[in-house]
């Protein structure tokens, strides 16, 4: 059974940074996983932040991230990291980790769906305060 375990999140001002990071049990970290970041603010739909896939050849942010967030992973930890830095008041939410997505150079994230993963953490909160 797949288990995604989020952790890191919290305050930061605006302007700061935060890594949050999520660990799986019953779910390997190895070349050819497909792996992602979404986050959720009450009211409104679970949105696709940063994808990774291919073995970490290829990575995908939502234009509202770009620039500022980092996704990564470490198979050795079985672990997947969101740095975030420069945070803006606007990326307070949920953040979600997900995984086995099939994203690939035929079908790259256009944008993030949350159909296209199959397995989630419960989440992590993250505040930006201005």
């Amino acid at each position: 059974q797949v288990h995604l375990a989020e952790s890191g999140g919290g305050s930061a001002q605006a302007g700061g940074s935060l890594r949050i990071a999520c660990a799986a049990s019953g779910y390997t970290y190895t070349s050819d996983n497909c792996m992602g970041w979404f986050r959720q603010v009450p009211g409104k739909e679970r949105e696709g932040v940063a994808a990774i896939y291919t073995g970490g050849d290829r990575t995908y942010y939502a234009a509202s991230v770009r620039g500022r967030f980092t996704i990564s992973q470490d198979a050795a930890k079985n672990t997947m990291y969101l740095q975030m830095n420069n945070l803006k008041p606007e990326d307070t939410a949920i953040y979600y980790c997900a995984v086995d997505c099939d994203y690939s150079d035929y079908y790259p994230p256009a944008p993030m769906l949350v159909g296209d993963f199959g397995y989630w953490g419960q989440g992590t909160k993250v505040t930006v305060s201005s």
